[in-house]
């Protein structure tokens, strides 16, 4: 077995840096670690935080191609984050203008969350508990 520790980031390409930064750091309230432009590559790299921890990383690229995501495409799902109050959550979600969709209960846990997209359409998952 490999003596794996734990993950330690996420990549994720967006098409509108500016639009995606402002997501993941005004609307999720990730916090800023480091931001480079790379000019050789035309590209923004920016890692990003939560609670201290590295968890994200940003990039742009020109001109990405769409990836498929709905319905169940094969590959990564989403990406999901443990919340203390999913009604909080939400609602200052909508307060940014982000719509989430109903509120769900899993029937394995019977813990309680939702989906949003990111503005990439990324589906990103609010659990409670």
């Amino acid at each position: 077995m490999l003596p794996l520790l734990h993950v330690h980031h996420i990549a994720i390409i967006c098409r509108d840096y500016a639009v995606s930064k402002r997501f993941y750091t005004e609307v999720l309230g990730l916090e800023i670690i480091r931001e480079a432009y790379r000019a050789e590559r035309d590209s923004w790299k920016l890692d990003l935080a939560l609670q201290g921890h590295y968890i994200i990383e940003l990039f742009s690229f020109p001109a990405p191609p769409p990836r498929a995501s709905r319905p169940e495409a094969a590959g990564l799902r989403h990406l999901a984050f443990a919340v203390a109050d999913l009604d909080a959550t939400v609602r200052e979600l909508t307060t940014h203008g982000v719509a989430s969709e109903p509120i769900r209960v899993d029937e394995f846990t019977g813990r309680r969350f939702t989906f949003i997209a990111d503005p990439d359409g990324l589906p990103l998952e609010f659990y409670e508990g």
